[in-house]
């Protein structure tokens, strides 16, 4: 294959690592494709770290040679690969602490707990957050982000990893299989859920009036549609879906919303400084080979990583 081509606001990576993440699998089981339509074939792959090879007319903060990491934009995915182009507004220098495949496992992740926690949710010193499957991907990073911002963290895991979730900072831990989150919990200010309906359900009940609800999981929500130009069907779409939801939220007085996470670099670039500071640790569960991507994508499918995947360049 040619190497991408790159606009004026494009840099062209050599991609050294790149993270699995279960968006991959949705996207290619067409999960997605109402709001994402890709157009077969595509390229998978959601999360890299890379090395600048050469950079657009108006690029001028990054140049040949920065070791660079980034979640690209919707519709220009496609990091299981050897090169990308990205646009420069979804780039970042990597944390100079952080190797490539420990690099390559934060974007996607780390985009998605900040603008939950600190964009959307602005959680303050003392409030209490329910980050659900505290040893999956964006759990390992949420626990750690939310205790930076002071919150107490409770989270849901099995006993297994129990310590692991301690480790990164978790006050509440809570084995899902033994026991039932919604009697132990109330009174929280926010929830970021990433499980089915039936846990969604229960956590809008550990809230406190005024707490907010932000999902990652679903149903989307009205401000979802339109914040990606829906036209006025599929909106009404979008709003049937999550109206259950909606409705017994505003019964309890507390506040949902869905959160697709968007590609930032300017957000990377300030979770950089956190994991480069010691605030943030990265937590890599396993490494493949680019040859086993297949089976990187099979294991991530079972649910039982902590942490995240990666999968080497070449």
């Amino acid at each position: 294959m040619p190497d991408p081509e790159i606009g004026a606001d494009d840099v062209l990576v050599r991609i050294d690592a790149a993270a699995i993440n279960l968006l991959d699998s949705k996207i290619r089981d067409g999960e997605f494709k109402l709001f994402l339509p890709y157009r077969p074939p595509f390229i998978l792959g959601h999360d890299l770290a890379g090395t600048v090879i050469r950079t657009g007319a108006n690029v001028r903060q990054f140049k040949a040679g920065d070791e660079v990491y980034a979640r690209p934009r919707d519709g220009r995915a496609g990091t299981f690969a050897e090169r990308i182009a990205v646009n420069a507004a979804d780039l970042a220098l990597k944390p100079a602490s952080l190797s490539m495949e420990e690099a390559a496992s934060i974007p996607l992740v780390g985009l998605t707990a900040w603008q939950a926690l600190v964009e959307q949710g602005k959680v303050k010193p003392g409030q209490k957050v329910f980050i659900q499957a505290g040893s999956g991907g964006v759990g390992t990073f949420a626990i750690q982000l939310a205790k930076h911002l002071g919150a107490t963290v409770a989270t849901t895991t099995s006993a297994a990893n129990a310590e692991l979730v301690r480790s990164l900072g978790a006050d509440v831990v809570i084995d899902y299989r033994t026991q039932d989150f919604e009697q132990l919990l109330s009174g929280y200010d926010l929830v970021l859920h990433s499980q089915d309906a039936k846990a969604l359900a229960k956590s809008l009940n550990v809230l406190k009036p005024g707490g907010k609800l932000i999902s990652i999981s679903g149903p989307p929500d009205i401000g979802f549609a339109r914040s990606l130009g829906m036209n006025p069907v599929l909106r009404l779409v979008v709003r049937m879906l999550g109206r259950g939801t909606v409705k017994k939220a505003k019964r309890l007085g507390v506040d949902y919303s869905f959160l697709f996470m968007r590609a930032d670099g300017g957000q990377l670039a300030e979770i950089a400084k956190l994991i480069d500071a010691g605030a943030i640790r990265a937590v890599v569960d396993k490494v493949f080979p680019f040859a086993q991507t297949a089976d990187a994508l099979a294991y991530v499918e079972t649910g039982r990583a902590k942490g995240k995947v990666v999968v080497q360049g070449l």
